[in-house]
């Protein structure tokens, strides 16, 4: 549904991106940022929704997670940053693995917020790990070290040109979204990936290598998330998946969120 069908634009909460201390030339030296990838806005506006970033809630700020959470119609967790072990109970295995714990506990309250109301939230890369460990899950803090053997999930060349094939599970809603593909072609971003799965939650699509790529929650509302980076994929790409159809599914969800949830 668009604005044409005389609906009001859906208002898609988008999580920040941290940058911390600002370059001089950027005129904001040693200055915190946050931003907005300019590909997930674009994603979200081919379908006419609102995307509208939600900043730090700083101490002062007046307003709460759960003001927005409220004032919105679902949630998209970006990707980014490593999520710190420390989150999931374990010791980051290389400094490169210790995160942002500051992000980590911003976006988990909204997450937390965003479930509470019912309301849809849509994890990308980073995103779907939070999901998967706010929801007592764990993960590889380091694919070519604790899974050897395995694929190559980042290459920091190629970036998001990195492509492998991905397997989607059989009777599972991002299946009923791809009928006719029981396998599908996408970008790679990630070095860190799902290990133990949250509670609640179910696997709906793999690497050829076991890696989860794809993760949904059985639970009152929609909560779901991907590895992959689906805004980051040309429409005219041969062979590469079109992510419209998560984008879509996810925005019908936000013109009916959930009433009762846990």
């Amino acid at each position: 549904m668009t604005m044409a069908d005389g609906l009001r634009p859906l208002r898609i909460g988008i999580s920040a991106r941290f940058f911390r201390r600002a370059p001089i030339e950027s005129g904001l030296k040693d200055k915190s940022l946050l931003y907005l990838e300019q590909s997930m806005a674009h994603w979200l506006m081919i379908r006419e929704a609102l995307p509208l970033m939600i900043p730090s809630l700083g101490a002062t700020a007046g307003l709460t997670a759960e003001r927005y959470a409220q004032g919105l119609d679902g949630l998209v967790l970006q990707g980014g940053v490593d999520l710190s072990p420390l989150m999931y109970g374990e010791t980051p295995l290389a400094p490169d693995c210790c995160g942002d714990p500051a992000r980590d506990a911003y976006e988990l309250e909204l997450l937390k917020a965003f479930i509470a109301r019912g309301k849809p939230v849509l994890g990308i890369c980073r995103g779907a790990q939070l999901i998967n460990v706010a929801l007592g899950g764990s993960l590889f803090q380091d694919i070519p070290t604790q899974l050897p053997g395995a694929l190559s999930h980042r290459d920091p060349e190629l970036f998001d040109r990195l492509r492998h094939e991905v397997f989607l599970e059989p009777g599972s809603r991002l299946a009923h979204l791809y009928p006719d593909a029981g396998r599908i072609r996408t970008n790679s971003l990630h070095h860190q990936a799902v290990k133990r799965l949250g509670n609640g939650l179910t696997v709906e699509a793999v690497a050829a290598d076991g890696v989860i790529e794809a993760i949904r929650w059985n639970g009152p509302s929609y909560l779901f998330g991907v590895q992959w980076h689906p805004e980051f994929h040309p429409p005219d790409e041969p062979g590469l998946l079109n992510g419209e159809p998560i984008l879509t599914d996810f925005l019908e969800a936000a013109r009916s969120p959930c009433t009762a949830t846990v």
